[in-house]
């Protein structure tokens, strides 16, 4: 295919020396002479090993040049790559004066071109920005119209500087955020001899996937320090812990407990967190991530009695009040709490747990909900209907796979229905009110 790509600075050329590399005809294009004439002298304007070997080989063959003109890119280019930098701001927002400036360009020289041609955004930005300002930009500098003229798509990259080349050649997946289904056939065409899965989204989906990734990358190296810095304070090897928690690959790294919904409980999590902090503090060791994770905790709690309270009515159903589904642990569960706080602020709240029975909670469990709700009895349910039947707002905690069907059934348009589960998973449903407490 014929590819584009405006802007020469790391992600840019390395995209551009990796197309030419796999038999894509590439054209690269930059303001700055000095990084065009580089490529096309078979240099490298950035240090990345085996990369000035990859764009020696493109330019020999004929399959990689570089220009200054934005309109001679367009016109040679099927696919026009944007590539440029998005640096932050004072304030931390997205400096996109590149990413506009290019698209301006890119729109204008669409004017003079009858052909369909692909716009495809790698820069990494926002969401909201692509459809609100870039598309639209686009849209008034070529006066032509996105999804019939051109197409367009965000296509985040996950490169490391050092391992560029081979992560370009195997990532662990092809995202393509795409406008239309034609914009994101083009793009899997051009990666389809990646050897990777390929995931087609909407643009703005894409764009937090990117931002996700590396702000869990970067958690992973504070979190990983200062479990170091508490270890080496305790007269523990921090690289032994860290080594052999790495090695359960069930639960530490892993997809567990990645998965958007409501707070975490029990009586492991918690209670443990707080011990770490206690050491921390034995030790004058600061761990403000370590510290951060009640209280962000929390936030969800506070969340959904703020969402609850807003609708201003006030029957509250519940389904599932244990820490979670398959146990009947009652200690220190997120829902308990905010049974307590409704409860208390005066809202009629009723419950359905079909793994709760008090006659058989015993020791420190019983202890804990006796103290803590010790008007429980009077909630509780027999069933789902009946839960359902008597509230306005219904708040969804367990996925009741044998009572998903009976809760829908009895669900009415008339009822809110909070969902910290995905328990319909495709928002397809009649309420007149849905939410996911994430998304």
């Amino acid at each position: 295919m014929r590819v584009s790509v405006f802007g020469l600075g790391y992600v840019g050329t390395v995209t551009a020396a990796c197309l030419a590399n796999r038999g894509h005809r590439v054209i690269g294009v930059d303001v700055k002479p000095e990084k065009v004439d580089a490529i096309n002298g078979g240099y490298s304007p950035i240090l990345e090993p085996g990369l000035e070997r990859l764009i020696q080989a493109g330019v020999g063959a004929g399959s990689l040049a570089a220009t200054y003109d934005s309109a001679e890119a367009i016109g040679r280019s099927d696919i026009a790559m944007i590539c440029v930098g998005t640096p932050s701001d004072g304030n931390g927002s997205v400096n996109t004066v590149y990413v506009e400036r290019v698209c301006a360009e890119i729109g204008r020289a669409l004017r003079g071109i009858t052909d369909y041609r692909l716009i495809s955004l790698r820069s990494t930005l926002p969401p909201g920005i692509f459809r609100e300002r870039l598309l639209p930009l686009i849209e008034r500098t070529s006066e032509k119209q996105a999804g019939a003229d051109f197409g367009m798509a965000v296509t985040p990259e996950f490169l490391r500087e050092g391992s560029a080349i081979s992560d370009f050649e195997n990532p662990p997946f092809t995202l393509i955020g795409q406008l239309d289904e034609r914009s994101g056939s083009l793009l899997e065409q051009l990666f389809a001899d990646v050897q990777a899965p390929i995931f087609h989204t909407d643009p703005d989906t894409a764009s937090l996937v990117k931002y996700a990734s590396n702000a869990f990358h970067a958690l992973k190296v504070v979190f990983a320090n200062e479990i170091g810095q508490l270890c080496k304070s305790a007269g523990v090897d921090g690289s032994e812990v860290m080594r052999i928690f790495c090695q359960d690959t069930l639960l530490n790294i892993s997809s567990r407990y990645l998965k958007p919904g409501f707070a975490f409980g029990g009586s492991c999590l918690p209670k443990d967190l707080r011990a770490l902090l206690y050491l921390a503090r034995h030790h004058d060791v600061q761990v403000p991530v370590l510290e951060a994770i009640l209280p962000s905790n929390r936030l969800q709690i506070e969340r959904t009695v703020a969402r609850i309270l807003q609708d201003q009515r006030k029957r509250v159903g519940i389904i599932g009040l244990t820490f979670k589904p398959g146990t009947d642990d009652l200690r220190e569960s997120p829902m308990v709490e905010l049974v307590e706080v409704l409860s208390g602020k005066g809202l009629q709240v009723r419950i359905y747990d079909d793994n709760l029975s008090l006659s058989r909670l015993v020791g420190d469990n019983k202890a804990y909900i006796e103290r803590t709700i010790p008007h429980l009895s009077r909630m509780l349910c027999g069933s789902i209907e009946e839960v359902v039947g008597d509230s306005d707002i219904v708040v969804v905690a367990h996925d009741c796979r044998d009572g998903k069907e009976r809760l829908l059934d009895a669900l009415t348009s008339d009822h809110l229905l909070i969902d910290f589960v995905k328990i319909i998973p495709n928002g397809d449903h009649a309420l007149s009110t849905y939410e996911g407490i994430c998304w």
